[in-house]
Order: C-alpha cells, then structure tokens, then sequence
C-alpha cells in the first residue's frame, strides 16, 4: 500500500480547524507534517495577544506550526521547502498563496471554500450569501491556481441556508460538510480518477474582507435588508446602531408581520415603535424590523423585554442619528 503523501496544511480561524482536525484522524488519507497559520493576534478589550484556532489545535497534537509574517518572505518558502511536502491543503488561511510557494508541492494543492463556486469567490464568502438572501450555498473541493478562488473544482457540496442562520452557525455546518467532502475526494484525486472541472468566470460573484463598518444598521433600507444584515454580521463584528450617543447591538431581529408594529404615519426611519412586549424600528418602504435581543454598549446582551423595563424612553426614540464609528483598520476574513 502506498504512503500517505506528506501534507502542509494552511489555514487559520475555527472553520479551518474543522478541516484540520478530520485531517489529523487516524484513517486521514494525507500525513500532515505541519500547520501553517496566521501570526497570533491581541483580541479583546485588554488586547491580550491569541492564538489563532488552528495553531492551537496544531500545538494539541504535536504537530509543528509555521506563521509566518508573510509568504512572499524568501525565508517562508525555504522553511516551506524543507518541509518536503508532496500536497498542500487550504482552509480560509486568509492570504492567497503565492508562486513560490504553489510550486513546492508536486500534487498542487487543494482548497476547501465555503460557496457554491464560482458564486461568492473571496474572503467572506457566506456572510455575503447571508447578506445577499442567498437560501442555499455549500462547499466547493478547489485545486488552487494564482488567482483568487479561479481554480478547477474537484467536486461541491450543497446546504440550504436556514431562516435563523447566522455567519457563525451556516460556517460550522459548512466546516463540517467541507472537511467530510475533501476526505471524499483527496483518494480519487491522488490516484488520478477525478479531473477537476474550470469554473465559469462569466458567472462569478465576489465577496470583499468583512469591516467592523459594516455592522452599522441603516434605518432606510427594507427590514428584510436588515433583518439578513443582523445575522451576516454574528459573531463578528455584530450589527449595530447607535441610541442616546451610546452604541447599540441588535444581536436578534425579526421582520415586522403585518399589524406587528405600531407604525405612524410619515415615521422617520430609526424611530422606535410599539411592537407588543417588544420594540421595533422604522425601517425603508414602510417596513419595521422587530428587536428580539439587544446589548448597549458596557452592558450584557438581554432579551427587548427586559431592555425595555430599564429604559422606558426608549419607544418614542429615534435610533443612528448620532455617529458611533467603530476602531478603524480592523478587517476579518471567515470564521
């Protein structure tokens, strides 16, 4: 019986751990000689510095782990070399792979996306599927060229997008399911069965680096808009408004059913109307979205009810007429 072919795998966030760790199990059909990430990170309020998911699940199991600053360093591609790795393997690494590197390993290396291909190439593929309203998306197996996501397909896999689906929820089935079709595929495609298929350019979409921006809520879109946008943006960065000069997340929402709200005539956008127990918000075309679940900013996340009790000039009030600008320059890609 033939060698497992020594495999370098790259990725970063807990979608590619999910990959790593089916990867790591003992019937894998690749040998994993080492983990390449991203370098650890400061997160949170007292910016204490992270390791990335995969680097820690590497570490678990003993396994050597690389993180370097950049792939174009010539020094990354000679750690890379020595190495001797015959297949590299990609999970949402969060940085296209250059030359240099693409030609170290005589099997290529395969790419494990979260989007039907060539819909959603790109950096956050199924928050922008969520966000576009999208109701099914999948997996895509890739073999990776130069370019971003334009590789031949080895084979996909389909997943409905659920009413309730958040980033966070849709990327962990989709881990899952991309981890499951790759160990499908990785037999055939080693021993020359499967011929990967060229994507279709003319019908490709992109999906650009998520921005802590983006969770800003305008109140003159639809509350359909809205209602995606809420869940697009869970975990990272959350949706968010601004109420009596402090920032505001809207952590669960629902669009308005008709009689719901509570809504005047001639309402401005961002004014909070009665919505039963629960409040609501004007939004565009004489939609309202509902407030299920709320977190003002130095509080706990709780439930509108109880947001409610607390703050009873709340309904009456207009919600993002003052600027809340998030810390700038900070960008994430999936997971």
């Amino acid at each position: 019986m033939r060698d497992r072919p020594r495999a370098v795998f790259f990725g970063t966030p807990a979608f590619a751990a999910t990959v790593l760790r089916r990867l790591l199990a003992p019937d894998s059909p690749v040998e994993v000689v080492a983990a390449v990430t991203q370098p650890d990170k400061p997160t949170g309020r007292s910016q204490v510095l992270t390791a990335p998911p995969v680097k820690r699940l590497a570490l678990e199991h003993g396994l050597r782990v690389l993180q370097p600053p950049s792939l174009r360093r010539p020094a990354a591609a000679s750690a890379l070399a020595r190495l001797r790795p015959e297949l590299g393997i990609v999970a949402a690494y969060g940085k296209i792979l250059p030359p240099e590197v693409l030609d170290l390993a005589p099997l290529g290396y395969l790419n494990v996306h979260a989007s039907l291909l060539p819909r959603w190439r790109g950096a956050w593929p199924v928050g922008a599927a969520i966000l576009a309203g999208d109701t099914e998306t999948g997996v895509s197996i890739m073999k990776l060229d130069p370019g971003m996501d334009t590789g031949p397909v080895l084979a996909e896999r389909r997943e409905p997008i659920r009413p309730d689906d958040t980033t966070g929820s849709l990327e962990a089935r989709l881990a899952s399911l991309g981890a499951a079709l790759l160990c499908e595929v990785l037999p055939g495609y080693l021993a020359g069965t499967i011929v990967p298929q060229a994507q279709d350019d003319r019908a490709a979409t992109y999906s650009h680096p998520v921005r802590k921006a983006d969770g800003l809520l305008d109140w003159t879109k639809p509350a359909a808009d809205l209602e995606r946008q809420v869940r697009a943006m869970q975990p990272w960065p959350g949706a968010f408004t601004t109420w009596d000069g402090k920032q505001l997340r809207v952590l669960r929402s629902h669009v308005a059913g008709e009689g719901e709200a509570a809504i005047p005539p001639e309402a401005p956008p961002g004014l909070v109307v009665p919505a039963g127990r629960r409040a609501a918000v004007v939004s565009g075309r004489g939609t309202a979205l509902v407030l299920d679940e709320v977190q003002l900013e130095g509080r706990a996340p709780v439930p509108i009810a109880s947001f409610l009790n607390g703050y009873r000039t709340f309904i009456g009030s207009r919600l993002g007429r003052e600027p809340a600008p998030p810390a700038p320059g900070d960008t994430r890609a999936p997971g």
